[in-house]
C-alpha cells in the first residue's frame, strides 16, 4: 500500500514539475544571444521577497557543472533513477522513509531527464531573492534534493534496524573488518 501512496505522490509531482515547466516556456521569452542561459525578460515574483520566477536554460547539472554533457547527464541521470527502481522493486528498502526518499529522487530524476532529452537543457525557474547567488531551480531539482536528504537520514538512522537483510547463515549484510 505505502508503494501505491508514494508511487502516485510521484506521479503527480511529476506532473506538477513539467506543467511548472510548460508553463515557464508559454510566459517567458526564449534565451538568445549572448545570454543563452537566461531570459531577457524581468523576473516576476512569486513569493515577495523569498521566490521570483525567471526562466533558465542549464545546460548541465547542479549549479551548471558539467554544462554541455547531455549525454553523460542522460547516462548518469538514468543509472540513478534504475537504482532507485531496483531498489523498490527489490523491496531492498521497505520502510516509509526510504521509500519516499525513493520515490522523489524518481520523480525528480524523470522530470530533468525528459527535459535533456526533449531540449538538451532543463528549463529553470525559481529564483531565491534572498540569496542571489543561489542558481536558479526547479520542482524536479527540489524533489531529487530533497529526497537525497530523506534517503540519507533514512539510511543513517532507519536501513539497519528496519530493512538491513540477514544472510541465510545467520550473518549480516554489513561489511566486516
Amino acid at each position: 500500500m505505502i508503494y501505491a501512496v508514494f508511487s502516485v505522490l510521484a506521479l503527480a509531482l511529476l506532473g506538477f514539475d513539467q506543467w511548472s515547466k510548460a508553463w515557464t516556456v508559454a510566459n517567458f521569452s526564449a534565451p538568445v544571444a549572448p545570454a543563452i542561459y537566461s531570459t531577457t525578460d524581468p523576473a516576476k515574483p512569486f513569493l515577495p521577497g523569498i521566490v521570483q520566477l525567471t526562466r533558465i536554460h542549464n545546460y548541465g547539472a547542479a549549479w551548471s557543472s558539467f554544462s554541455g554533457q547531455k549525454w553523460l547527464l542522460l547516462g548518469v541521470s538514468a543509472m540513478i533513477v534504475a537504482v532507485m527502481v531496483v531498489f523498490l522493486a527489490k523491496r531492498i528498502v521497505r520502510h516509509p522513509l526510504g521509500v519516499a526518499g525513493c520515490m522523489l529522487v524518481i520523480s525528480g530524476g524523470i522530470g530533468n531527464l525528459i527535459d535533456r532529452a526533449r531540449f538538451g537543457y532543463v528549463v529553470d525557474m525559481l529564483h531565491l531573492e534572498f540569496w542571489p547567488s543561489y542558481p536558479v531551480f526547479n520542482v524536479a531539482d527540489i524533489c531529487v534534493v530533497c529526497g537525497a536528504v530523506i534517503a540519507a537520514v533514512y539510511y543513517m538512522w532507519f536501513y539497519d534496524k528496519y530493512d538491513k537483510q540477514e544472510k541465510p547463515d545467520g550473518e549480516s549484510d554489513a561489511p566486516t573488518e
